[in-house]
């Protein structure tokens, strides 16, 4: 079982937090508090990125010595939000939020994984009326094995997970969430995600 510290307390931080602590992990959640997020770093083996995708690049570049040598999750969307609140255009097009951490923080193997869904499928992706697509972009393998391994411990069979390869492939599943808002106006505020039919 790992040590885990989830950097932002919301509805994916909280849930994602309290499914793996369920599953026997050890998990800290850090909040807004000075120095919250690096003591909880610091004591951890994996750290899961769920703050706001707007702000993470800043955030997550002034903890770069507690990140060392560690596995970032990053489960968010940096985005630019339309008027309706929902997300209207990327904040880094051309490239990703993976991308921009994993150049910020080149000592810290960063996996972009959970991104394309409703935040309730990360934790319950049996709860869809078919099967669910997770996919992992990394530049470490081993880091992804491990990722794979607690995404299993979240529900997720392992014929739902897809690997795409390398961190610049997290520029295609990011601009997955400009589907969002058009599916949210069409359907309602319902549990989704993004499916690979086979």
């Amino acid at each position: 079982m790992s040590t885990l510290a989830i950097l932002g307390n919301g509805r994916v931080g909280s849930g994602v937090a309290t499914a793996l602590a369920r599953a026997g992990h050890t998990v800290s959640v850090a909040d807004r508090a000075p120095g919250a997020a690096a003591t909880a770093i610091g004591a951890a083996q994996i750290v899961l990125n769920a703050t706001p995708g707007a702000g993470s690049l800043e955030r997550l570049t002034a903890l770069g010595e507690p990140l060392r040598g560690k596995i970032l999750i990053d489960v968010s969307n940096a985005t630019l939000d339309g008027p309706d609140g929902l997300p209207a255009a990327l904040l880094y097009p051309g490239s990703s939020l993976a991308e921009q951490l994993q150049a910020a923080l080149p000592d810290t193997r960063v996996v972009k994984t959970l991104n394309t869904m409703l935040y309730s499928v990360m934790t319950a992706p049996g709860s869809l009326s078919q099967a669910p697509t997770a996919f992992l972009s990394g530049q470490d393998p081993a880091a992804k094995a491990i990722v794979g391994g607690l995404l299993a411990d979240l529900g997720w069979e392992r014929e739902w997970i897809t690997d795409l390869g390398g961190i610049e492939t997290a520029r295609a599943v990011e601009a997955a969430i400009l589907f969002v808002p058009h599916v949210i106006r069409s359907r309602g505020f319902a549990p989704f995600a993004i499916s690979i039919a086979r």
